[in-house]
């Protein structure tokens, strides 16, 4: 039924992602000496469980967001980046572009969050019998590049190609559109890797 998996800004090993997200904000405020941001931070230690506080998520948005490491890594705001750009596409009809913020604000629920946290796709999900692709940002601590770039090299596939995304963080798709068009049009159409960093 299928023939490719592509995975852009893949999962992982989610709550390990977490806490590298977490350490990398504390570090980057507390360089950049923006106290009250690692202050609001501090209130909300991610435990060595898989239990992430909701008021947490709230902040680690807006944090991730401003340092570039969020939705892209060029966007300081969903609302302007995402929200009304969404609403602009001629693709989607109106239910689906509502649908689309439905969809995402479920996934904020409690338990659809946990289930991600307890995850592990390292151990779930370690040979697929279709050509694998995964698009990275290298500047993605949403779902991490580097926890994302070891899986990769673990997951068997009869083909295989990992392709790394300088200048994009969550969503290489928007942030550089021409080389995923071209990436798919010549690697992932033919079932080849010749593009890929890694295979």
């Amino acid at each position: 039924l299928y023939n490719a998996y592509i995975g852009v800004a893949q999962m992982s090993r989610q709550f390990e992602s977490e806490k590298l997200a977490y350490k990398y904000m504390i570090e980057q405020y507390t360089k950049a000496r923006d106290i009250r941001m690692v202050q609001k931070l501090e209130k909300f230690p991610i435990p060595e469980m898989n239990a992430v506080p909701k008021a947490y998520r709230n902040l680690r948005d807006v944090a991730m967001h401003r340092l570039g490491i969020g939705t892209m890594h060029n966007m300081k705001s969903v609302i302007t980046g995402v929200f009304f750009t969404s609403f602009q596409s001629r693709e989607y009809t109106l239910s689906e572009k509502i649908n689309l913020w439905r969809g995402k604000n479920s996934s904020q629920y409690q338990k659809m969050w946990d289930e991600m946290m307890e995850t592990d796709l390292t151990k779930i999900v370690q040979k697929l019998n279709i050509p694998v692709y995964f698009f990275e940002g290298v500047h993605d601590y949403t779902c991490n590049y580097t926890l994302t770039k070891e899986y990769f090299e673990k997951l068997q596939a009869p083909v295989k190609g990992f392709y790394t995304f300088i200048n994009s963080a969550h969503s290489p798709i928007f942030e550089e559109p021409e080389k995923v068009k071209q990436i798919l049009e010549k690697d992932v159409l033919s079932g080849k890797n010749n593009l890929a960093d890694i295979k």
